[in-house]
């Protein structure tokens, strides 16, 4: 069991895909692993689901797979693999590309999957790359092409996104690529999928139809307007949340971000569900040793948020030395923790969940009841651990919302939930046998904690559980455990 309570979600890429970098990564501290569906092909993402399953099973851990869905976003055909630096003032020209494999971006010229790009876009549009750090302003229309000048510069690699006006695109999501994309994931047995440029809670339902009857975690990512304006529903039909500040900032005010990364944080984890913090994290150290000041405070302020995790993309897909990241990442969030304020977190969200189940169903009041009593009893009890007995990880995320400040070890049966809650704060997940009754699944959690080390005799330990027969299973059992 760790001492970090904040969960790491690395991207595998380039330069963190081979076996050794992968196990690396694992030994640094990597909770979940991200595939992004955007880059590359899709074979080329099944090999590398195989290859961190690989790595996980190597160094018995337990490492989540999070399929990220590319949704309906325009990008530019690839750079050269050591970029391309954009002057501030220099012209170049946008085209569509061509759809050919020999499609490719420089600083003179940059294709871009759009077919009616030229239609569309009008002069005096501002154009961004990636996270919206390199931005241009069309010009002229001359022919087929987009005369355009830099007006921030910086450097460009791989396949950056590139963001027009709102006003130009209205395209679905999911896209007819992303249900595809989804299949083949969902085939290969990832745990989560993040579902981009949501809009409304029905974008989240869509992606839940097509994915049949037992769907992976789906993870709303919040990078427009209109997510934000629609946060509660978007957060209600999501089973998680991520923060996607890159294109939040390019798409919204960029003074608002800070404000949104706070409220989205707070909502999303007073419903229970794992909030995801993202982009931009630890930028630097995709060619630097060492992070910016700015970037250690950035991460460690999303663990005052109250984050569940957080995310490193460029840093460990492209960087020079991924696990360096990890273990970057991770120093800064162990030391951030110790100044979190968990009786406060804990004592505002108990009156806020008080509030908001008044009216909902008996399952989700009896619920909220439940975790809430068990935050106070384990406190007032000095209680070494609370086990959570479950099947969906809802329990543990349950109680996990309040931030408690002694370990939460989740007695699950199922394997794939135990990679889901990879990715929920303070979890750490024990696999057990399936139990027909309340008190087996009690007495067999505990043992399972004494057998892995985190517990001991003489420990005062608060147990949730419910009834394993109940046509709608329920956490409706709190009982405090000294263990002899």
């Amino acid at each position: 069991m760790t001492e970090r309570r904040t969960k790491i979600v690395a991207t595998i890429g380039p330069a963190s895909e081979d076996p050794s970098t992968l196990g690396r990564l694992v030994a640094a501290g990597m909770n979940m692993a991200r595939l992004s569906l955007a880059h590359g092909p899709l074979e080329e993402t099944l090999e590398r689901i195989r290859r961190v399953r690989a790595a996980a099973e190597d160094a018995n851990a337990n490492v989540g797979i999070l399929a990220d869905l590319p949704g309906p976003k325009v990008r530019a055909a690839p750079f050269p693999e050591r970029g391309v630096y954009f002057v501030e003032g220099a012209e170049t020209e946008l085209v569509a590309a061509t759809g050919a494999r020999t499609d490719a971006s420089d600083w003179q010229r940059i294709a871009v999957d759009l077919p009616s790009l030229v239609s569309d876009v009008q002069v005096g549009d501002r154009v961004a790359l990636g996270d919206g750090g390199i931005q241009f302003t069309v010009e002229a229309i001359r022919g087929e092409r987009l005369a355009a000048r830099v007006l921030t510069g910086g450097n460009v690699r791989g396949r950056p996104g590139v963001t027009f006006p709102s006003s130009r695109f209205t395209a679905p999501t999911p896209t007819p690529e992303d249900l595809r994309l989804l299949e083949a994931v969902i085939a290969a047995g990832v745990e989560a999928v993040a579902v981009s440029f949501v809009r409304s809670a029905a974008d989240i339902d869509a992606v839940r139809a097509a994915a049949g009857a037992d769907p992976p975690m789906l993870v709303a990512k919040i990078e427009t307007q209109s997510a934000v304006d629609a946060l509660d529903e978007v957060i209600a039909a999501a089973d998680a949340v991520m923060v996607a500040r890159g294109d939040l900032g390019i798409r919204c005010a960029l003074e608002d971000v800070p404000h949104y990364q706070k409220r989205i944080i707070h909502a999303t984890v007073a419903y229970g569900r794992p909030v995801i913090t993202a982009t931009q994290m630890l930028e630097s150290m995709v060619q630097s040793p060492a992070p910016t000041r700015a970037e250690v405070s950035d991460v460690a302020n999303a663990v005052f948020d109250g984050t569940s995790a957080l995310m490193l993309s460029g840093e460990t897909a492209i960087g020079h030395d991924p696990a360096n990241a990890v273990r970057t990442m991770a120093r800064i969030a162990t030391r951030a923790e110790r100044e979190f304020d968990y009786l406060g977190w804990g004592l505002a969200l108990g009156r806020q969940q008080v509030a908001e189940t008044r009216g909902a169903p008996a399952k989700v009041r009896i619920t909220a009841a439940i975790s809430a009593a068990a935050w106070r009893a384990a406190a007032d009890a000095e209680a070494t651990a609370i086990i959570a007995c479950t099947n969906s990880g809802a329990t543990a995320r349950a109680i996990s919302r309040f931030r408690p400040t002694v370990p939460v070890l989740a007695a699950t049966p199922s394997l794939r939930t135990a990679r889901q809650l990879s990715v929920a704060w303070g979890i750490t997940p024990m696999l057990v046998e399936p139990r027909q009754s309340t008190d087996d699944i009690v007495w067999f959690a505990i043992q399972a904690a004494v057998q892995h080390g985190f517990v001991k005799t003489d420990d005062v330990v608060a147990i949730l559980a419910g009834a394993p027969d109940e046509p709608v299973p329920t956490t409706d059992v709190l009982r405090l455990v000294r263990i002899r």
